[in-house]
């Protein structure tokens, strides 16, 4: 495993290298590489957060097997809401 983690991060610098050079010989690419890797961590993170805290996924199904019915209403669980404020929701339904 130690031989490919080192081979990882020697490719890895020989990848940002290049991408210096490429910029320093083409200026007007500087966009474009700040923009893929905007875009390349912007997913990263988001994938993060879907496996780190959303609520369908159980890390822990010892402990805690069904996360989803420890929300209450007023957690708001989606990335982005337009129409709704959780706060003000109240709670339908029987307790699990």
């Amino acid at each position: 495993i130690a031989v490919f983690i080192a081979f990882g991060a020697g490719a890895l610098g020989c990848k940002l290298r290049q991408i210096i050079g490429q910029a320093k010989k083409h200026p007007s690419l500087i966009p474009l590489f700040v923009f893929t890797g905007a875009g390349g961590t912007g997913a990263a993170l988001f994938v993060m957060r879907l496996a780190l805290f959303n609520p369908d996924v159980s890390w822990d199904r010892k402990n805690n097997p069904e996360p989803w019915n420890k929300l209450g209403p007023n957690d708001q669980y989606k990335f982005y809401s337009v129409n709704v404020d959780y706060s003000k929701l109240k709670k339908e339904g029987p307790d699990f």
